[in-house]
């Protein structure tokens, strides 16, 4: 969940060496890092994880385009403490696609959990921390949602989302 938070979120990204691979020790510079790791599933599943939002960061502009500037960042949920989850919508350029990040930060998978997005239509999953790729068990949208004209969180849509427990779901807008 946190590796979706610090990369849909503003600011800069910081991995530790061997985070990549979720080793067990602390890196040691007096060692290298445990490549074998990567031979047990949930490791090589926090290595691809990592891959695959460094694609998406990277393929992504709304991600990174406006990082420092207050338009390109705009709170739906920073206030559900009872649920512990946080949503945020990331903005680029006027041709860049925006993006929804949503985290849910307990053990309780919230189905049906209402999100504000900004346009109409068709959101993809851009990426779900909880696929089984990376060590998940494959819960939620995965195919991505459709906004319904209901307003929510100060936006015109919103659409019912499953967030999986201890999980980030990264939504992308599909323009026409």
């Amino acid at each position: 969940a946190y590796y979706g938070f610090m990369w849909g979120h503003p600011g800069k990204k910081l991995l530790f060496m061997g985070n990549e691979i979720a080793q067990w020790a602390e890196w040691n510079n007096n060692d290298q890092l445990d490549w074998a790791a990567t031979e047990y599933y949930t490791h090589a599943g926090v290595q691809t994880l990592v891959r695959d939002l460094n694609f998406l960061y990277r393929d992504t502009p709304s991600l990174y385009r406006k990082d420092c500037e207050p338009g390109g960042f705009e709170w739906l949920e920073a206030n559900d403490m009872d649920n512990s989850v946080y949503a945020w919508v990331r903005r680029g350029g006027p041709d860049d696609p925006e993006v929804v990040v949503a985290c849910n930060f307990t053990p309780i998978e919230r189905f049906g959990y209402r999100i504000g997005l900004p346009a109409s239509g068709k959101w993809r999953m851009g990426l779900n921390t909880d696929a089984k790729e990376y060590g998940g068990e494959g819960r939620g949208d995965m195919d991505g949602v459709t906004t319904e004209d209901t307003p929510w969180h100060g936006q015109d849509q919103s659409a019912p989302v499953t967030l999986p427990p201890l999980s980030t779901v990264i939504l992308v807008r599909e323009l026409d």
